[in-house]
């Protein structure tokens, strides 16, 4: 099901619609400052295992957790002063930070690590979504591989450079329009802003260390 908004003026009934369907373990599909994305409630243990299981990814290190804010990163995960500062300078906008997490995150979001991807879009889309509901979303970035019809990826295609790295695919992988994504299955819902949406990966810093790790260069430049 496709439901039609204008990002800059969202209709609130699509939006308590939309969090209603999260809130009941539902799947969301949502456009973004660099492609489409695959949610659930962060809060909801069907609508994060429905999640996983959908996108295909056994590893938990593919998903991020969207905020509308970084208010919102520390209920999860631990943030210092000079992490903060870099956050805020950088978000929102196309950038996934890499941060250790606070005890029982790793518990309500099934974590096998202590480590977690958080990010502030830049698409206004999500951040009224998480607004309505109250809380962060659970997210995988929505790839054509993911489809019924997708044929399966060799083992080779799918190298891991390092832990948090995702996949090296390629951005003909990803979906322009928000009608292509109906050929995913158990989606749930769909919010389209009527436009094709860019094709592209976002920049992973990873910040759980003592120093700035480039994970991924993507969409966001670094050094910033």
């Amino acid at each position: 099901m496709i439901e039609y908004l204008v990002p800059s003026n969202i209709d609130d009934r699509i939006l308590r619609k939309a969090a209603s369907l999260l809130a009941e373990g539902g799947l969301l599909a949502l456009p973004s400052d660099t492609s489409w994305s695959l949610v659930c409630s962060s809060r909801s243990r069907e609508g994060i295992a429905r999640l996983r299981k959908l996108s295909g990814e056994r590893e938990e290190r593919r998903f991020t957790l969207l905020c509308s804010g970084i208010s919102q990163f520390g209920e999860y995960c631990s943030l210092d002063n000079s992490r903060f500062r870099l956050i805020r300078r950088l978000s929102p906008g196309p950038y996934v930070f890499i941060l250790r997490t606070l005890g029982g995150t790793e518990k309500a979001l099934g974590l096998r690590r202590p480590e977690l991807g958080v990010r502030i879009p830049g698409h206004p889309v999500a951040p009224a979504l998480i607004g309505t509901l109250g809380l962060p979303l659970y997210s995988v970035t929505a790839k054509r591989s993911m489809t019924r019809a997708a044929p399966r990826a060799e083992p080779w295609a799918e190298p891991w450079a390092e832990p948090w790295a995702a996949p090296l695919a390629l951005e003909e992988d990803l979906f322009e329009g928000g009608w292509e994504l109906e050929a995913i299955s158990s989606l749930d819902l769909i919010l389209d802003p009527g436009e094709d949406q860019r094709r592209l990966f976002s920049t992973i810093l990873d910040l759980s260390g003592d120093e700035v790790h480039l994970v991924r260069g993507g969409a966001g430049p670094w050094p910033a």
